[in-house]
């Protein structure tokens, strides 16, 4: 059955229209920050390795707690908030830069606090999505988000190395200032009321902040479904930002390419992305929503051998066939696992499940670019991408094995709420939620 399409609803194509200006930021930074750290302030790659950490910590300091707060709060506020504080902290960079104070740890603190915003963003926009366009509709609209990603990571991240090849890498920050600046603009347009996620019963915004959490993670880490998709997308993480993290020293300091063949390079791997998040409802309805997940890591995960062969020559073409690959494989990932967790939580725990897995996600993240700096620095750059790539290889396994490969279609319904711990069940019988 083909499901109705989100475009019909204008606060979608408002979301989509913001998210795309957000991209637009987060892809030119992805690529101006390190290069900043590497040309700009002559990082080594223990210190690349730490400032990639610090852009993704946040996720392991605050990414549960965020999720109840964003079940409390008004998700539209939050976005704008989240946007509106990363475009004054990316507009703060060339300023210190043309002030000749830019160090290493300002640039630290700065993608910290940024990492700190798009929690917040990311918890807020995947948990603002069923409300704009239904359940029904999660799969188109899951769909057309991370194609959207993905070209962002295509177009952005080319575009990126380009503006800093042309305009050096401090200039092309402001840039990302201005795409975050023109979302939290855009995101107003948003009519629908998102306040607290409906279901959620009365008097839980009182509720203890840790049962929340905690219900948020039992019904992750209980289902075996969601608890696999959440370890196949943390290893996938962990191998991709041990490969990210050293390319900027890879390809500026030891094969002495310009930024603009980095950027085309990352680029690559996002044309991955949009074509694997175009092929995946496609796929799906041929093969099964499960079946897809489990057959696209099998066929195109070890894809990820190929890019710690990356060098001069053929070798780069070699290692950016291998990326887009890898890449394809995460891009269908992202849209059915995505829509498939979405699709089995109930709405008043939506906030809690997407922080729950942007907390185990992004913190892969922090912690990938942490050790990929500790083996750049002890066993070589080659040595962490070669970790990396073997990572990428092998993050299909959690999914393979678990039930999520024999299903056929997306459950018609969420699965019940989380059960409430021994010490806070009611004494008496209670009438079941709606």
């Amino acid at each position: 059955m083909d499901h109705p399409s989100p475009w019909r609803y204008a606060d979608f194509r408002t979301l989509f229209t913001a998210t795309t200006l957000s991209q637009l930021g987060t892809s030119v930074g992805y690529v101006a920050v390190p290069l900043i750290a590497v040309s700009a302030l002559d990082a080594t790659p223990g210190e690349v390795g730490i400032l990639g950490a610090l852009s993704t910590a946040a996720f392991l300091l605050i990414g549960l707690p965020a999720g109840a707060w964003v079940d409390r709060l008004h998700q539209r506020r939050v976005l704008i908030v989240a946007d509106l504080v990363r475009a004054v902290l990316f507009a703060a960079i060339p300023l210190a830069w043309w002030l000749h104070a830019l160090t290493l740890w300002e640039l630290s603190a700065i993608v910290l606090l940024n990492g700190a915003a798009t929690v917040f963003f990311d918890v807020g926009s995947q948990s603002i999505l069923p409300q704009l366009v239904g359940r029904d509709g999660l799969v188109r609209a899951n769909a057309a988000v991370v194609s959207l990603i993905a070209a962002g990571n295509a177009v952005g991240r080319g575009a990126g190395g380009a503006l800093v090849q042309v305009l050096t890498a401090p200039v092309a920050v402001l840039a990302a200032a201005a795409g975050y600046l023109g979302s939290a603009l855009r995101l107003t347009a948003i009519r629908v009321t998102t306040g607290p996620a409906s279901g959620t019963p009365a008097g839980s915004a009182a509720a203890p902040l840790r049962r929340q959490i905690g219900e948020g993670v039992r019904h992750v880490v209980g289902n075996p479904e969601l608890r696999a998709l959440a370890f196949t997308a943390t290893l996938s993480n962990l191998g991709t930002q041990l490969v990210n993290t050293m390319l900027p020293i890879l390809f500026l300091r030891q094969l002495h390419f310009p930024a603009g063949v980095l950027g085309l390079f990352w680029a690559a791997g996002g044309i991955g992305l949009l074509i694997g998040s175009r092929c995946a409802r496609p796929l799906a309805a041929r093969l099964g929503h499960g079946r897809t997940l489990g057959l696209a890591g099998l066929w195109l995960a070890p894809a990820g051998l190929l890019v710690p062969l990356v060098g001069r020559g053929c070798w780069l073409w070699v290692a950016g066939a291998g990326w887009l690959l890898a890449m394809f494989k995460i891009g269908t990932d992202n849209v059915l696992g995505v829509s498939l967790r979405q699709r089995m939580t109930p709405d008043a725990l939506l906030g809690r499940m997407n922080a729950t897995f942007r907390f185990l996600l992004t913190g892969a993240l922090a912690i990938g670019a942490a050790l990929a700096g500790l083996i750049g620095q002890l066993a070589g750059v080659q040595a962490a991408l070669w970790v990396g790539g073997v990572l990428l290889a092998t993050a299909f396994l959690p999914v393979y094995r678990s039930p999520v490969r024999s299903r056929r279609e997306l459950p018609a319904e969420p699965l019940p709420s989380a059960p409430a711990t021994r010490s806070s069940r009611p004494t008496k019988p209670v009438s079941p939620r709606p």
